[in-house]
């Protein structure tokens, strides 16, 4: 915005780049500062940024933030040492109600927005639910429910060729696991290009596999991005013809974020491959058939009732 003429200077402050210059940035002076909370408690803490003139806060992934032990101390670090006007915004696509319990328990006065996709998957998403239990009978390991899951998955890379998929490991051993199948289905990567993404992969790596993820159009191969959930918040991807859950998520709202990567936007379209064993096959499908009714995955705040 800047660069077309908006009379405002902005700048990014994180961690894995060299602080020297993101502080000599800060001694020019900004309006607009992205941070990740860890780097910005520090910058507060050591006297590096002044909060005199703070007049918005806005923060993203706020449910995410919320469950971070030390997030809730440093939050009220910050109210305390900023004007008391100062304006906060809490941004999320999923909002449980014990993290909006809190949020109003801290900010009683707050003005609640909701759209009505909250906790919704899209319409223009296609779900394919994948038991991979195994046989009655036959021995069920971790190993075993591995194994199950690669054959269904290599199946999928076989038989559909799509440009663009992402694939959901809920550890980085896994995501590890995955990248090798894949890699070994076309071992000179001519229509198997595998792009990790997750927190074992240097930071300059993931960042150059992100642009070709985001940025290649490949014609007769496919691009897959293995990932941990680092991948299912707070980017946006375009043209993401599958996702695959190769892990089942954790919570219903991780899997309304992993199933969200497709089927992006108005009219947008796309397909989730749900991997499941044991239990989460049940579990799965009463996530699908709620998102066929068009209901949210689970409970949502009173005030989104009321808005309703």
């Amino acid at each position: 915005m800047s660069r077309f003429g908006v009379p405002f200077r902005s700048m990014v402050v994180t961690g894995g780049f060299k602080q020297r210059t993101q502080l000599e940035n800060l001694e020019e002076g900004v309006d607009v500062l992205i941070a990740t909370p860890g780097r910005f408690m520090y910058l507060i803490k050591e006297g590096f940024v002044e909060q005199t003139n703070l007049r918005s806060v806005v923060l993203d992934e706020v449910d995410i933030l919320c469950k971070d032990e030390d997030f809730e101390t440093a939050l009220q670090s910050l109210i305390n040492s900023s004007p008391v006007s100062t304006q906060y915004l809490f941004v999320t696509a999923t909002l449980p109600v014990d993290i909006y319990n809190k949020l109003v328990e801290i900010f009683p006065d707050c003005e609640v927005i909701m759209g009505p996709g909250m906790h919704r998957t899209s319409p223009g998403l296609e779900e394919v639910l994948v038991d991979c239990s195994g046989e009655d009978g036959a021995e069920k390991t971790s190993e075993s429910a591995f194994e199950n899951k690669k054959s269904a998955l290599i199946q999928i890379v076989e038989e559909t060729t799509v440009p663009k998929t992402i694939i959901f490991c809920n550890r980085i051993e896994t995501c590890r696991k995955v990248e090798n199948a894949l890699k070994r289905l076309d071992r000179k990567g001519a229509r198997v290009r595998v792009l990790p993404f997750h927190a074992a992969v240097a930071q300059e790596t993931r960042l150059a596999n992100m642009k070709e993820f985001t940025t290649s159009q490949p014609r007769d191969g496919s691009l897959f991005l293995v990932c941990t959930d680092r991948a299912s918040r707070g980017i946006d991807f375009a043209g993401v013809d599958h996702v695959v859950l190769f892990d089942f998520p954790r919570d219903p709202s991780e899997y309304v974020r992993r199933v969200g990567r497709t089927a992006r936007g108005a009219g947008g379209r796309g397909k989730a491959f749900v991997f499941a064993v044991g239990k989460q096959v049940s579990l799965a499908r009463k996530i699908m058939e709620r998102n066929q009714k068009g209901h949210p995955l689970h409970d949502v705040p009173a005030a989104y009732e009321l808005m309703s």
